[in-house]
């Protein structure tokens, strides 16, 4: 992973960061990541994520998955970080395995991909630390029961990842299904690069190693200075920017294939660090898509926003017929890869040209590698951004408070956040 943070620069931008300023916000920097390494040397909790390229073991994600390798299909019920790491990886690199995610519990939804599935031919994987999220536990009760209608014994089309106790765990034992642990210290949405995410990965048939030798080399790339690590100068750089105004990150993959990597982003950096009225609220959209839908309010709108870029310096590519349409006749010179280059290339220089911060974060390919070094780099950037908030980055109060809300109002339990659902403001307007 490379970043370029130049048109992220006072000298360029408004709101923008000086090299000065930079100089000295890299004397934090170095502090933070001292913190960083000591957390990580400690195996505390969170830090323990960095570890994961050393700690992930391929060959037991493989010899687990090996009762449903042979999926055609591979649904993986789980929602939040249980679920778009794992979505993030499948839905950027190519297979013969189809891969569903259910992380939502809209009714129609569910039903439409239960009934247009070979339910014979698909393999289950159930994602929970606790074993008691609602969503995920709710969808695997409906699964189990779709495909018990069907004919088809879940217990030999099933993994659980989970922890070592709660109430998957007890299935597990009970019916003796293959199982993963979710590893201690690693909060979901950092889990990517565990057998949370990798399941999915693995039953795909993508390589393993590959991805963890990505990460591997990004955390290799973890310095005390951010002129020297990409990750730590994308972290820092979004927090210096935050401070002065940006508010708003909108990240861009300008890859068909990347645009999971953008929700997963979201979750990472929102849940990480939007606490004690602080942190920047990401907003996502797709090259060349939101340059038709997006662009105008990032280049003409409020001077808060952040613009990060993520692009590739290699992919596929396709020639464009010629045609003998005069103004279309310069597109038959041309493929669709260079149109897609042009495309970014003008984006990145209308918003720079407007005055507007952008960040340009850079692969060689969509593969294995580059995709571990991508999760791994944003995660420590993440990280980071934490330490210079001063927020606790591996906590998420607000959304614990929704889940205990939610379970109170199902007649789960009696907590006081279900009460106050009902001391909601109302003013209708009705026709």
């Amino acid at each position: 992973m490379h970043v370029d943070i130049g048109n992220a620069l006072s000298s360029v931008a408004s709101p923008g960061v000086s090299r000065d300023s930079l100089e000295r916000l890299d004397e934090q920097v170095a502090t933070a990541h001292e913190r960083i390494e000591t957390g990580m040397a400690n195996a505390d909790h969170g830090y323990e994520a960095l570890n994961l390229p050393e700690r992930t073991d391929p060959d037991e994600i493989r010899a687990a998955v090996e009762p449903i390798a042979d999926a055609e299909a591979l649904l993986t019920i789980g929602i939040g970080g249980s679920s778009l790491g794992a979505a993030t990886i499948t839905n950027a690199l190519e297979s013969d395995t189809e891969t569903v995610f259910l992380d939502n519990v809209d009714p129609a939804w569910v039903s439409n991909h239960l009934e247009r599935l070979p339910l014979a031919e698909t393999a289950i994987n159930v994602v929970s630390r606790s074993g008691t999220t609602a969503e995920t536990l709710a969808n695997f009760l409906v699964v189990r029961v779709a495909f018990e209608s069907a004919g088809v014994d879940w217990t030999e089309r099933t993994i659980v990842t989970t922890g070592d106790s709660g109430p998957l765990r007890d299935l597990v034992e009970r019916h003796g299904l293959p199982s993963l642990l979710v590893p201690d210290g690693v909060p979901g949405r950092f889990s990517a690069l565990s057998a949370v995410g990798m399941v999915a990965a693995a039953v795909c048939g993508h390589d393993l190693e590959a991805l963890l030798a990505g990460a591997a080399a990004e955390r290799e790339t973890l310095t005390g200075s951010l002129f020297d690590c990409p990750a730590y100068a994308y972290g820092a750089t979004t927090y210096a920017l935050d401070q002065r105004g940006a508010g708003v990150n909108a990240i861009m993959p300008y890859a068909e294939s990347l645009e999971t990597s953008a929700e997963w982003f979201a979750q990472l950096w929102a849940e990480s660090l939007g606490k004690d009225d602080l942190g920047q609220t990401p907003v996502r959209a797709l090259g060349v898509t939101d340059q038709h839908s997006q662009l105008q309010l990032y280049r003409a709108g409020p001077r808060d926003k952040l613009v990060t870029f993520v692009t590739t310096e290699e992919s596929a590519d396709r020639p464009i017929p010629t045609t003998d349409v005069e103004d279309l006749a310069y597109l038959g010179d041309a493929t669709l890869g260079e149109l897609l280059a042009a495309e970014f290339e003008a984006t990145e220089a209308s918003l720079a040209a407007a005055g507007r911060p952008n960040v340009r974060v850079e692969l060689e390919r969509v593969d294995e590698y580059e995709l571990g070094g991508l999760l791994y780099g944003m995660e420590a950037a993440c990280v980071l951004a934490g330490e210079l908030y001063g927020v606790n980055t591996f906590e998420q109060p607000a959304v614990e408070w929704a889940k205990k809300a939610t379970r109170g109002l199902l007649g789960g339990g009696d907590f006081e956040e279900a009460a106050a659902v009902a001391e909601k403001t109302e003013l209708r307007v009705e026709r």
